[in-house]
């Protein structure tokens, strides 16, 4: 070879060096469509569901595939896909409920389980539940010194305060409020926050930075309603942490004068916190007593909006069941209306109903209380179902996946279900939350291999 020929290929070979450094392989194209790179393709297959083995009754149809004839839920499963393939972004599910729900013991098996996957974006939604003297999900704790609250829930008739996206709102007319976040060191391990959202009624006193750290958070109030009569205030923390500490101030905003305390209605809603990484977002929001009725108000839909949902799921209908005059045809028309108002308030989420799981009643006999099986859990479940099949909705079958009728003595027997006969132990939840979970990640992979 030639000085020149040598001296000709060094320059092809160096060019071609530069040429893989700056301007690596792109992902292929075929057929007028990018492909998706070897390290996605690895991250596109499907979820294996190498779950720990249930400890219930052995079920028909443990791994019952969500219905879904529709293809309502592939734009949430693409979605994921994004999360899947390390996209920076976050994917929100809302799973709103009852009892059944607010105690957070299935919904946070749910999380868990698919933040597993997907990633950890956060807590998401934490309401002052305690504070509202109910139970409250045991992974974080909000308190204040202020004893006196007043509280208006969704279920009351005429709720004595205003409702947020909790379902709920307390109020003080204490001149002087804290609120202490907290996320539990051992329940709550995973999520601690960077950034929380505050929710207050528009004529509440807004809240600030308090504690050690109040100097490392950056504080925007809002002035502008984000929903009708709803304030979002930010925090924003320079680290991740697992205590936010407020307090509130009358000071009118730019001055240094005092407005006086008559001039505030202090009501207050709940936080939702985020991690700032990529991820998906599991908010869990149930009321104790509440139906599809509470929920149907167009108001209240306007908030759960603001979270922005891809997914909504929709676990109701248990207490309906216990209503003296119970009857299917009425039953269907609260729901069908409930659903056709969430169509129209949340165009682009996804919709997942949920059925109820059969549960006892307390009857007398002879002077004597015993229970006997709620036969119109079976008949709520036929009804959701078949409402979702006239609404084109997805739906998830519980009532026949943890056994179907008579399935309730079973689950008590197993200490799996309270005392009450109606609401499940701490393991019973843990079960059904791990149920929906598998049912998803079964639905999803289907998707995958689409």
């Amino acid at each position: 070879m030639t000085k020149r020929r040598r001296h000709c290929v060094s320059i092809l070979v160096l060019i071609g060096f530069w040429l893989i450094v700056f301007f690596p392989l792109r992902p292929s194209v075929r057929a007028g469509k990018v492909m998706p790179a070897a390290d996605e393709v690895e991250m596109m297959l499907p979820v294996p569901l190498d779950s720990l083995p249930l400890v219930t009754i052995p079920f028909a149809d443990s791994l019952c595939l969500i219905t879904d004839t529709a293809g309502t839920l592939h734009p949430f499963y693409r979605e994921l896909d994004a999360l899947r393939m390390r996209h920076d972004t976050v994917v929100t599910v809302v799973h709103l409920g009852d009892s059944h729900i607010q105690a957070g013991f299935e919904t946070g098996q749910t999380m868990r389980r698919l933040q597993e996957i997907f990633g950890n974006a956060g807590r998401g939604w934490v309401g002052p539940l305690k504070l509202s003297r109910v139970n409250e999900p045991n992974d974080y704790f909000i308190q204040s010194v202020v004893r006196e609250w007043e509280v208006g829930r969704c279920i009351q008739a005429r709720p004595k305060t205003s409702i947020g996206i909790g379902g709920f709102g307390i109020r003080t007319v204490s001149p002087s409020v804290n609120l202490d976040l907290i996320i539990g060191p051992v329940n709550g391990a995973g999520y601690a926050f960077n950034r929380a959202v505050f929710y207050r009624n528009e004529k509440a006193m807004p809240m600030l930075p308090a504690g050690t750290w109040k100097d490392s958070i950056r504080t925007s109030l809002a002035t502008e309603p984000c929903a009708p009569g709803i304030l979002a205030d930010t925090f924003f923390i320079t680290c991740l942490t697992d205590t936010l500490q407020l307090h509130s101030t009358r000071r009118k905003q730019g001055t240094d004068s005092l407005l006086p305390a008559s001039a505030f209605n202090n009501t207050y809603y709940g936080f939702q916190l985020t991690n700032g990484g990529p991820g998906l977002l599991y908010h869990s929001i149930g009321v104790n007593g509440s139906m599809f009725i509470h929920y149907t108000d167009r108001a209240y839909l306007e908030q759960l909006a603001l979270l922005k949902p891809s997914l909504l799921i929709i676990s109701l209908g248990t207490n309906e069941t216990f209503g003296r005059r119970f009857n299917k045809p009425e039953f269907k028309g609260q729901v069908k209306a409930f659903v056709q108002l969430v169509k129209d308030v949340l165009p682009q989420t996804a919709l997942l109903l949920t059925t109820p799981a059969e549960c006892y009643k307390r009857v007398t006999v002879n002077k004597k209380r015993t229970y006997v099986r709620n036969e119109n859990s079976e008949k709520a479940a036929e009804v959701i179902l078949d409402v979702a099949l006239e609404e084109g909705i997805a739906c998830w079958d519980l009532f026949r996946i943890t056994g179907g009728k008579n399935s309730s003595r079973q689950w008590y027997e197993r200490k799996l279900m309270g005392r009450d006969r109606i609401h499940f132990t701490k393991e019973g939840y843990g079960e059904q939350g791990e149920l929906l979970y598998r049912a998803l990640i079964k639905s999803y992979n289907e998707h995958i291999e689409l």
